[in-house]
C-alpha cells in the first residue's frame, strides 16, 4: 500500500505536467462525464472538475481514495482496477488515465474495457513513461546498482507495447479509431533531498524496498543517488512521456 502523502509530493507532482495535454480532448469537446482511471491523489480529477466535468475517480489503492475523497468531495470515488470496471456500457464521454496503462496486468483487455465504458465517439487519453528518458527515476535504479545491492524490479507486461507504433496497433486492435501518440518532454525541477525522501517514502513497488534495507545500505544507496542526481540539481531531470489519444 502506498504512502499517499509522499506519493502526492513526489510522483504526483512529476506526473502533473501531462494533465493539460491529457485533458485537451475533454476540454475541446466539453465532455460532461469523465472517468479518471488510476486517479492516484487526484491531479487529473482536480483539473477535470475545474473544467466543469462530472468526474468519477477510480483507483485500486484505498489510501489514495481516502485522500482524493477528502480533497474532492464533488467527485464520485470508486475502488476498482483494470481490466475490470464497475460501470455500465457507454457510461462516460471521456476517459483519462495518467500513467496507469503502464501498470496494468493486461493492457489489451484494459483497453477493451475502457472502450466498453465510453459512449460512441467518446475520447480516450492515456500517458505512460518513455523508459529510456525517465531520468527522474532511473537515478534510483542506477544508485541501487552502484551501491551493489541486488535488485529485481517488478516485471511490467506493458513494456512490449510501449513504443508509439506498438501502442497504436494495440488501440486499433481494441476497436479504437483515430489513434495517435505523441511525445511530451519537460524538466522536472525538484529539491534532490526532497525527491529522495518522497520517492522512497511513497512505498511503491519499484523503490519502496529501499526504505526497508538496513540503515547502512540505505545511506550507501542515498550517497550514490546524490552523486548521480547532482548534474540535474539546477535545470532539473529531463523526462519524457508518451500521450495517446483515440476515439471510440
Amino acid at each position: 500500500m502506498t504512502n499517499a502523502e509522499a506519493y502526492d509530493r513526489g510522483f504526483a507532482h512529476l506526473s502533473s505536467h501531462t494533465v493539460g495535454p491529457l485533458l485537451a480532448s475533454a476540454r475541446e469537446s466539453r465532455a460532461r462525464r469523465l472517468l479518471d482511471v488510476g486517479c492516484g491523489t487526484g491531479v487529473v480529477t482536480a483539473a477535470a472538475l475545474a473544467l466543469g466535468a462530472e468526474v468519477t475517480a477510480v483507483d485500486c489503492d484505498p489510501v489514495m481514495l481516502r485522500l482524493i475523497g477528502r480533497r474532492h468531495p464533488y467527485a464520485t470515488i470508486r475502488q476498482a482496477a483494470l481490466p475490470e470496471l464497475p460501470f455500465g456500457d457507454e457510461a462516460f464521454d471521456c476517459v483519462a488515465g495518467n500513467f496507469v496503462i503502464n501498470h496494468v496486468p493486461d493492457p489489451a483487455a484494459s483497453l477493451r474495457e475502457l472502450r466498453r465504458v465510453l459512449r460512441p465517439s467518446g475520447t480516450l487519453a492515456l500517458t505512460w513513461w518513455k523508459a529510456d528518458e525517465m531520468t527522474a527515476t532511473s537515478v534510483f535504479t542506477e544508485a541501487i546498482a552502484a551501491a551493489r545491492m541486488p535488485y529485481d524490479p517488478p516485471v511490467r507486461p506493458f513494456a512490449a507495447h510501449a513504443t508509439p507504433p506498438s501502442f497504436t496497433a494495440l488501440l486499433e486492435g481494441a476497436g479504437f479509431r483515430e489513434a495517435a501518440v505523441e511525445a511530451v518532454r519537460w524538466r522536472h525541477q525538484v529539491d534532490l533531498d526532497a525527491w529522495w525522501t518522497d520517492v522512497v517514502g511513497a512505498g511503491g513497488p519499484r523503490f519502496g524496498m529501499i526504505g526497508h534495507q538496513p540503515p547502512e545500505i540505505v545511506e550507501r544507496i542515498r550517497a550514490e543517488y546524490l552523486r548521480l542526481a547532482a548534474p540535474y540539481a539546477g535545470e532539473g531531470f529531463p523526462v519524457c512521456a508518451y500521450l495517446a489519444r483515440a476515439v471510440k
